[in-house]
């Protein structure tokens, strides 16, 4: 009895020594809280003046660029501009290689199935941009006509929702960048171009003599700072930062460096 009871005493010790242990051991150590975010990267088209573009010193300058580097400056971010392929700009954002497409990105339902947008901060219209002197005076005189627009662009969208029209013209040619539909309308490869209004004003500005832009336009649509969907805080705080630059008149004072006018919607 007595070697029972000493081995049943020692089990017990045992059993006690062994919940001593794990009431004494340490609790497993938290997940480290994820890494603050202090930079946002800006995925944009660096051949689309005067909302992003290089300068005669190579610098990417622009009215996208200058709202950008305000909005990031309040959030407390650095801000990186990337230059990518704007025709695969949507894998580019969902492929994390950027963070934001701001580059005069015009806001539609197609789109919207894949990416989340601010608020519109501006709006704009496609325009069609003939060379000067040309018999082309509306919408209807493109039929029969050789017509460019950026591939990619809102333009090409704009351009197909009308069908009749799209489907009259003589040939539809597409290219990487305005600048280049541009180069070819103005060398007669071209007859017409259809582009964003803010583009294609600023060039007919800088050579009066060798555009026109018509009466008529291929409709009117926002522009707004495409995000990934599941980006909610990054989204909420462009949201906040771009109304308190339109409330303070920022975004003002911007848009009149660029454009002699306030265009802010």
């Amino acid at each position: 009895m007595k070697k029972i009871a000493a081995v049943a005493l020692l089990s017990l010790g045992a059993v006690l020594a062994g919940c001593s242990k794990q009431e004494n051991a340490p609790a497993p150590a938290a997940a480290p809280a994820p890494a603050a975010v202090t930079q946002i990267v800006v995925g944009l088209d660096d051949n689309f003046p005067p909302m992003g573009f290089r300068d005669e010193k190579n610098e990417l300058v622009g009215f996208d660029i200058d709202m950008a580097k305000e909005a990031a400056k309040r959030l407390g971010l650095q801000v990186e501009f990337k230059p990518i392929d704007w025709s695969a700009k949507e894998a580019e954002l969902s492929g994390k290689r950027v963070d934001v497409l701001w580059n005069g990105l015009t806001i539609t339902e197609e789109r919207k199935q894949n990416i989340a947008f601010t608020a519109p901060y501006m709006e704009n219209h496609q325009i069609i941009v003939v060379p000067a002197g040309s018999a082309i005076k509306a919408k209807a005189d493109l039929a029969g006509k050789v017509v460019g627009a950026q591939e990619g662009s809102s333009a090409v969208d704009a351009i197909k929702k009308e069908d009749a029209v799209f489907k009259s013209f003589k040939e539809f040619k597409t290219f990487g960048d305005n600048v280049t539909a541009l180069m070819d309308l103005s060398t007669g490869r071209l007859e017409a171009v259809v582009v964003d209004e803010v583009v294609g004003r600023y060039y007919v500005a800088k050579k009066p003599d060798q555009y026109e832009v018509l009466g008529d336009n291929f409709g009117t649509e926002e522009y707004g700072v495409g995000l990934r969907k599941d980006d909610t805080e990054l989204h909420g705080k462009l949201d906040k930062v771009l109304a308190d630059m339109k409330a303070d008149g920022a975004a003002a004072k911007i848009a009149e460096q660029w454009f002699g006018k306030n265009i802010i919607k």
